[in-house]
């Protein structure tokens, strides 16, 4: 009889940083290379639940939920980019010596790219999927800064409303049933919005310090992933965000970009198998 009680995404385990926090991850395959999903802002673990299960069946491939999403333990400290990468490297350092793939999406992007430039001789690879890119000027505009500010005192009253979970849910319905029961549970809760305000704080502080002084990325294979379909609601910002990760993916050494053209932001949910064939074309036995 097949085991019915295994989980999509695989066994969970914890990490615990200097601090004593804990992370939680979830693994699922096995392999020469440990590929490390790092989900956008206030999305948990969950969001990969249509990707890590593709790349499992090729390597090791896990996925975890960062401090104050999912299961892992809320963290006091100001949730800046570099307070991030600092996670994420706790977060290698239990998994062992690499080698690693990152996969980072919209705001995981520049986590791991910062991540990267700390500790590249581990690493075989980046996927940056849509990632929140310095070159895209949207971000700095006054109307932007509006929204971002209107947002992180709209989220805390919609979770506690129930309208977070009932909008902020339906993407998802596309995932693995085990998977999306623990999203909807997980991830539209007061706790998560309380964590999504405090990872976008620092948000564009820390983005224009990107733009004055990037990450050193030389020597690593590094796909950008951009998503090309337009809607009614990106027809300014989505040619613009596009036209960035164009830049980005030209100006890193062993860059390239690859457009998903069915997608916009949320790739992994409806183009899977595209990153998928990316992380795979990245590992040895791909060559």
């Amino acid at each position: 009889m097949p085991d019915t009680s295994a989980h999509t995404l695989g066994n969970s385990h914890y990490a615990t940083t200097a601090d004593g926090r804990k992370l939680h991850y979830m693994e699922n395959g096995s392999g020469p290379v440990t590929v490390v999903f790092e989900s956008g802002m206030g999305m948990s673990r969950s969001a990969w639940g249509l990707v890590q299960p593709l790349v499992a069946a090729h390597t090791r491939a896990v996925v975890y939920d960062r401090a104050g999403s999912g299961r892992s333990t809320p963290d006091p400290a100001s949730r800046t980019l570099a307070r991030m990468a600092d996670d994420l490297e706790c977060l290698l350092s239990r998994l062992g010596d690499g080698p690693f793939i990152l996969v980072g999406h919209s705001w995981g992007g520049p986590v791991i790219r910062t991540a990267a430039a700390r500790r590249p001789s581990i690493l075989r690879g980046l996927v940056l999927i849509d990632p929140t890119d310095e070159h895209c000027g949207e971000y700095f505009t006054e109307d932007s800064v509006k929204h971002f500010a209107k947002m992180n005192t709209l989220l805390p009253l919609l979770a506690g409303s129930g309208l977070y979970r009932l909008i902020g849910a339906r993407p998802g319905r596309v995932l693995p049933a085990d998977v999306y029961r623990e999203q909807r549970r997980e991830d539209f809760t007061r706790r998560a919005a309380k964590t999504m305000v405090a990872e976008g704080a620092a948000f564009l502080e820390d983005l224009r310090g990107l733009r004055n002084d990037p990450n050193q990325l030389d020597g690593i294979d590094i796909a950008v992933i951009s998503g090309t379909l337009i809607t009614r609601m990106e027809q300014k910002f989505r040619p613009a965000l596009h036209e960035a990760h164009c830049k980005s993916a030209a100006s890193f050494a062993r860059g390239r970009l690859i457009e998903a053209r069915k997608s916009g932001h949320m790739i992994m949910y409806t183009e899977p198998q595209l990153i998928a064939d990316e992380i795979v074309r990245m590992l040895p036995a791909a060559h």
